[in-house]
């Protein structure tokens, strides 16, 4: 069974249910598992091999083991790219907000880049993803050190590359309204419907539906002067967020 693109739509956001009490807070294990279930199926289901160096895993390897010269021919399975994630989020300990946003940016690169995410970019596209996602929606910010520190063999100009090439091929629109939100997580919910996975649901509030556009346009306004900065060849987000430097994740 294969969402394809996530494109259903659903009603107003006055109406609209979700997990454990907030929207903010829906089930992690269970959102996680839905949304690398939804990078599964465009994988599986892409129709050509479209890419970019920049997340090229052959060009841009995240650990020093060889990669091997038929990298780009097997497609992982969903265990694979689940473990991928998981590991990230619990190191970096994010929500599960920024899941759900992860894949609302992957899609939105897929589409405006014109590009797959096939065995040899996945790795990376999903990397990308999660770091500008953990950037915008979480309030501790991860930065691109922390998540060297978590893949250790990373470089910081690499990810740094990597997050300035993600944020100019999404047009610097990072704009995510609490109805586009909504319908990922509603996909999301189907999808883990039409595979017997478990997605409990309780209602969510018309205040934490005006909070999540709130801080939308609070995050549209911190990257508006991003696409100046994004000259400089190892301009990193980590400069112009107006949170104040946490420890690394991990020491």
């Amino acid at each position: 069974i294969s969402p394809g693109q996530l494109t259903k739509k659903y009603s107003s956001c006055s109406t609209i249910f979700i997990d454990d009490s907030t929207v903010s807070q829906p089930n992690l294990r269970s959102t996680i598992k839905c949304v690398t279930l939804a990078i599964f199926y465009h994988i599986k289901n892409r129709d050509s091999d479209r890419s970019l160096d920049i997340f090229d895993e052959k060009s841009h390897p995240l650990t020093r083991e060889e990669v091997p010269d038929d990298y780009y021919k097997h497609d992982p399975d969903h265990k694979h790219i689940y473990r991928f994630v998981r590991t990230l989020f619990s190191a970096a300990q994010l929500t599960a907000e920024c899941a759900i946003v992860t894949l609302v940016y992957l899609e939105r690169l897929l589409t405006y880049a014109e590009i797959d995410i096939c065995p040899s970019n996945w790795k990376r596209i999903v990397l990308g993803a999660i770091l500008l996602a953990s950037k915008v929606w979480d309030d501790q910010a991860v930065w691109n050190v922390d998540y060297c520190q978590i893949l250790k063999d990373i470089t910081v100009e690499d990810m740094n590359e990597m997050e300035r090439h993600f944020l100019e091929l999404l047009q610097f629109n990072i704009n995510v309204p609490a109805s586009v939100y909504a319908k990922y997580y509603f996909d999301l919910r189907s999808l883990a419907d039409d595979n017997n996975l478990s997605f409990l649901l309780e209602p969510l509030s018309k205040e934490r539906a005006q909070k999540l556009e709130a801080i939308s346009r609070l995050c549209e306004d911190k990257y508006k002067d991003l696409s100046k900065a994004a000259m400089r060849r190892s301009f990193s987000a980590d400069n112009l967020v107006g949170i104040r430097r946490s420890n690394a994740i991990l020491s």
